[in-house]
């Protein structure tokens, strides 16, 4: 297996994703074992066409798995990629994603702190408010 890198990969399907990727000889065949492949499409305003962004998205949406194989002969090509600026924006799209996964330390809401209320209350209470100003 050869040192980890990451790379722009156009599939035979059309498909261009960006990952971090590994190359490994499996006897007669290459495989690429890809991390967190995302699909980046750039995003422009809708008046001028001016160029503003970018969207990044998770290439397989319905997977958790991190970890995805790909037979190079699905691959048209794939060019090396040391843009810094898009490597960044990978490495925060992983830890924004890993981010998400942790538990939530926000409290289960009570009628102890104000936030449930009944209709008929909010309305009377809003009345209150109204009337005294």
């Amino acid at each position: 297996m050869e040192d980890d890198f990451y790379a722009t990969i156009k599939l035979l399907s059309g498909e261009e994703i960006f990952a971090r990727v590994s190359a490994s000889d499996e006897g007669d065949r290459t495989l690429l074992l890809i991390s967190d492949p995302v699909v980046v499409e750039e995003v422009r305003l809708p008046h001028n066409g001016m160029p503003i962004g970018y969207k990044v998205e998770p290439w397989l949406k319905t997977s958790s798995d991190t970890l995805c194989i790909i037979d190079m002969k699905n691959v048209l090509t794939m060019t090396e990629n040391t843009d810094g600026d898009m490597i960044d924006m990978h490495c925060r799209f992983i830890a924004e994603r890993e981010q998400d996964k942790l538990p939530s330390e926000r409290s289960d809401i009570d009628r102890n702190m104000g936030y449930i209320t009944s209709v008929e209350e909010a309305k009377d209470l809003l009345e209150k408010i109204f009337k005294e100003t």
